[in-house]
């Protein structure tokens, strides 16, 4: 199947499909917006200079339920910048980047029908699979990642879940504004299915993610996956856990050819508020090629700090400890989240240390619904990339206004 394929023919073939959201979940039609406002600060060694850029970020849309089981999503997304910092748009490369240009564009807009067994979801859309690790809208950002996709859901028992989509095209977080066309979007021919099933507190997801990157053929990967998780905290403790592994290897055009591993092994204990763990995440590589995930929500991964947005050559192996919560008194009992975490980051091929990185944060509400955040990153180097710290004050405001009807 090529980018040229009818739309309308894949609909026939395929009947039941996914909506990204259940039309029983919102009001018949609904205005929805999210408002954010955020600093962040980039102390990098290699610069003079620090990077400050303030970015506030309006996304807004409008969703429609015109009959039963339908549901239309039409969504725009501005953002407005000030400082000084390199944005990928704004040709300031003697700063360091912060990937929030100002920027503004068509961020989403499908029509999707569904019912308890299935549905389809047709257009410009959010996808988000499993924990992100390899599909994702890397909603950090301000400009979020988008794909023109068609999703595809089935529903057999209330235990199993299939789901299939194909992705025409990817819009990536510099926007449409960024100076390397590469870096605004993606064709595409990638096929992805993802089988899940639940029983109790665990789930089991296999997948097959056939990443054809019609612009960079030597991005163009094939990965077949499957990842447990659980979880049998009983009245607030007990373990938790995450496991996964998979072999990606070259696909479709890509010149170069190779055969990686990749795990994840994440144990986890709550008691008394708050979840430790232990984590030990490894992407391989051999010094020339290694495991890539350019779709993924990569800033959930491998340090907030962003140092391995790209795998290196030699691999990477990320072991962590973990500990987070919620907490306060009164008012704010339970409404205060916090995390911290710290990484030591290695090479699979070579044993090369690369560095440290120590991840820290705190979530608060404010006045009038909004909800703060502070959030402070710091990468401390050995032989990979050189020192850098990153600071981050956020506020943020969601809200979801039904229409009349």
């Amino acid at each position: 199947m090529h980018t040229s394929i009818r739309w309308g023919s894949l609909l026939v073939l395929t009947g039941l499909a996914a909506a990204p959201l259940r039309a029983a979940d919102t009001p018949r039609s609904a205005l929805e917006w999210d408002l954010r406002v955020r600093h962040e600060q980039v102390d990098d060694a290699g610069f003079t200079r620090d990077a400050h850029a303030t970015t506030a970020r309006l996304r807004a849309g409008i969703r429609l339920q015109p009959a039963t089981g339908w549901m239309l999503l039409l969504e725009g997304e501005g953002v407005a910048a000030a400082g000084n910092y390199n944005s990928g748009a704004n040709g300031k490369v003697t700063y360091p980047v912060v990937l929030d240009p100002a920027s503004a564009e068509l961020n989403q807009a499908w029509i999707g029908w569904n019912n308890d067994r299935g549905g389809v979801t047709l257009g410009r859309q959010r996808i988000a699979l499993d924990n992100q690790r390899w599909i994702g809208n890397v909603g950090w950002r301000q400009n979020e990642q988008t794909f023109d996709a068609i999703g595809l859901l089935w529903r057999p028992t209330p235990a199993l879940t299939l789901r299939y989509d194909w992705l025409g095209k990817v819009y990536r977080v510099a926007s449409d504004r960024a100076l390397n066309p590469l870096a605004r979007a993606r064709d595409l021919d990638t096929h992805l299915l993802n089988v899940a099933w639940k029983r109790g507190g665990q789930q089991w997801a296999g997948y097959a993610y056939l990443h054809d990157d019609r612009d960079v053929a030597s991005a163009s990967t094939a990965t077949y996956g499957l990842r447990w998780t659980g979880s049998a905290v009983r009245e607030g403790r007990g373990f938790g856990w995450s496991a996964e592994f998979a072999r990606q290897r070259n696909h479709a055009r890509n010149p170069l050819h190779y055969g990686h591993d990749y795990w994840l092994l994440e144990p986890s204990w709550t008691q008394a508020g708050v979840t430790l763990r232990a984590g030990w995440e490894h992407l391989g590589g051999d010094g020339v090629t290694a495991v890539q995930t350019p779709l993924a929500t990569l800033h959930a991964f491998n340090g907030w700090d962003d140092q391995f947005l790209v795998t290196p050559a030699k691999g990477l192996d990320d072991r962590y400890l973990s500990a987070g919560g919620k907490f306060g008194q009164g008012r704010l009992d339970g409404k205060l989240g916090w995390a911290l975490a710290w990484h030591d980051y290695r090479s699979d091929a070579g044993g090369l240390r690369y560095g440290r990185e120590w991840n820290a944060s705190l979530g608060f509400p404010l006045p009038g619904g909004l909800i703060g955040l502070v959030k402070l990153a710091d990468y401390r180097a050995d032989g990979f990339s050189r020192d850098n710290r990153k600071l981050w004050l956020q506020v943020e405001w969601r809200g979801t206004r039904a229409l009349a009807p």
